[in-house]
């Protein structure tokens, strides 16, 4: 599978290109196809089987360790890996300055990999672990705005 991460992306999430694509290449998770550079990274994700196995290798172990340090806010501590990433998401869609985010909704579900009916309960979980401060769907375009929660 091919994946591009633009360089607004990463450092909204705080994540140094560099080190992450050499660590990852490194652990066989990937190959970084064009870049890291000043637009972003373009990779290929290994065989998901290989993904999906135990990180038994210390490699796999550091790579691992990584991508739950640098992607995994705190607040959210054990919770399935959807509610996780969307947590991330809405923190990268959203201002710095501000913590505000808007995005469609249809385009949320699809980018975290949620359904439609689990949907609404992610943000809420997202906000009672305190990830969100608040949020709510605009009736006339279906956007989502969301607001951070002070900390984030």
């Amino acid at each position: 599978m091919r994946v591009e991460l633009s360089a607004g992306l990463l450092r909204g999430l705080c994540i140094d290109a560099e080190e992450a694509c050499h660590e990852l290449e490194r652990a066989r998770w990937l190959r970084a196809v064009n870049g890291p550079g000043a637009v972003g990274v373009a990779a290929e994700l290994r065989d998901a089987t290989l993904l999906a196995q135990s990180p038994a290798r210390p490699d796999r172990r550091r790579a691992a360790e990584w991508a739950v340090r640098t992607g995994c806010p705190a607040r959210i501590g054990e919770a399935e890996p959807r509610l996780r990433l969307s947590g991330v998401y809405l923190a990268a869609h959203s201002d710095p300055s501000s913590g505000a985010g808007q995005r469609e909704c249809d385009r949320i579900i699809r980018d975290c990999g949620l359904h439609d009916q689990g949907f609404h309960g992610a943000l809420s979980l997202l906000t009672a672990n305190g990830v969100l401060e608040g949020w709510r769907i605009c009736p006339e375009s279906g956007d989502v705005h969301w607001m951070l929660a002070p900390g984030r």
